[in-house]
């Protein structure tokens, strides 16, 4: 390993100088280059994304996992990257404890048929859980990871860059601005100081000529008025030379902070792409919710269909002496009955507001004021008449009608017009 010592000489006066320069803003005794709006807007638009992210992040992996010991283990095995083991769900633990207890109590018993079908069902549910699990992990968790781990950390690098290009580019211009106050504090004291004459000095040392002992201490303009202003022409071009020194200083350091200001506004910029990419797996989480939430009502509807068919056998009178009827099942509605009365999602003609159901297109016309750009985020395939389909980077005309659904504009492009829904649409300024 070669150790320069030079290189960790000037390392340290860097950092040395960079330290000097936050402590003076911080006390407010330096003065510091402003970001432009834009740029700050970035800024906080960058962390914004981060720290949300963070916390959707979080919260999704104890909705997936609500168990801190089993996150805890798959955070190590990620980190050792190494597979993470497979685990049993809690439907299926409870699947095989149910079937391991009608098998002990006695499978032909009615309540021993009845563990088994409620266990094969809870199998079903602990392995669309599993499923759902996995997709999840996959096309939602996955992307949100490697933003942070990935795209966050090369901006959190590239900041820390502009950083110190920052506090290099304000130690130059105060180094400058204080060479330029002694360059014209040493031009006054010429001015106004002269050098003695041959005649006055043999007048102040009339026994002779002797050598002055002002050699002996250093060259500064604070001393050069007591030793008789004879090396102020000196002083002068040593200070012209130290702020041609600082001007050129100043010209690297503003070269080199905009050009890191430029790659660090690139990637801040970026962080657009990422809310597209974000919003694509977002809709994909949902898709696999909705798919898991379908499977556990279907299994849950069949399951209630075999045991309403045997409520006969499930709950039969068996106390001797007991005039009361047998007690009735747990749910005396048949399974048609059942399945109308659930609670299903709404249709597209149910979610349709009053009166917009309606809308003649070719009669309307956009308002006066009110209208926008908008760029297509992704391809939308129109589902009836009275919407407009999209095409992925097209830009089109948007406006707002009075009592419609807020999460829907009209959309025209060229002589076209429909309904788009917002979701798909960047809005411009």
């Amino acid at each position: 390993m070669d150790f320069n010592m030079k290189k960790l000489a000037s390392d340290a006066g860097i950092f040395f100088t960079r330290a000097v320069q936050f402590t003076e803003e911080k006390f407010g005794q330096a003065e510091k280059t402003e970001l432009d709006a834009h740029f700050e807007s970035l800024l906080a638009r960058a962390d914004s994304t981060k720290n949300w992210t963070e916390k959707i992040l979080r919260q999704t992996e104890v909705l997936l996992q609500p168990n801190p010991s089993a996150r805890v283990e798959e955070f190590l095995y990620e980190k050792l990257d190494r597979k993470v083991p497979s685990r049993v769900t809690n439907g299926e633990l409870l699947a095989q404890y149910m079937a391991e207890a009608a098998s002990e109590l006695g499978p032909t018993t009615p309540y021993g048929k009845t563990l088994i079908k409620v266990a094969e069902a809870e199998k079903h549910l602990g392995a669309a859980e599993r499923d759902f699990i996995h997709t999840a992990s996959i096309n939602f968790l996955t992307p949100l990871r490697n933003f942070l781990e990935g795209d966050w950390k090369t901006i959190s690098k590239e900041r820390r860059l502009l950083q110190n290009r920052r506090l290099d580019l304000d130690a130059s211009k105060a180094r400058l601005k204080k060479a330029k106050a002694a360059e014209a504090k040493a031009t006054t004291l010429e001015d106004t100081c002269r050098p003695p004459s041959w005649a006055e000095w043999k007048e102040d040392y009339p026994g002779g000529w002797r050598r002055p002992c002002f050699f002996l201490v250093p060259l500064n303009p604070s001393l050069t008025l007591a030793r008789g202003c004879l090396s102020l022409p000196k002083d002068r071009k040593l200070w012209n030379d130290e702020v041609d020194k600082a001007e050129q200083e100043l010209r690297v350091a503003q070269t080199e902070f905009d050009r890191q200001a430029e790659v660090t506004r690139l990637l801040l910029e970026g962080i657009s792409s990422t809310h597209v990419n974000h919003l694509r797996c977002l809709h994909e989480f949902i898709e696999s919710q909705t798919t898991y939430y379908a499977q556990c009502y279907r299994h849950m509807l069949d399951l209630q269909k075999q045991l309403g068919s045997s409520q006969g056998a499930m709950f039969p009178g068996t106390f001797v002496g007991t005039a009361e009827p047998a007690s009735p099942p747990l749910s005396s509605t048949s399974p048609t009955t059942t399945a109308a009365t659930m609670p299903m999602g709404p249709s597209v003609a149910d979610l349709a507001p009053p009166g917009e159901a309606a809308l003649r297109l070719e009669e309307v016309a956009p308002p006066a004021s009110g209208t926008r750009k908008a760029r297509v985020l992704y391809d939308y395939e129109a589902s009836d008449s009275s919407e407009l389909a999209l095409l992925a980077d097209e830009l089109i005309t948007v406006y707002s009608l009075p009592g419609m659904d807020p999460d829907w504009l009209i959309g025209e492009r060229g002589n076209k017009k429909g309904k788009v829904p917002v979701t798909y649409l960047e809005l411009l300024s």
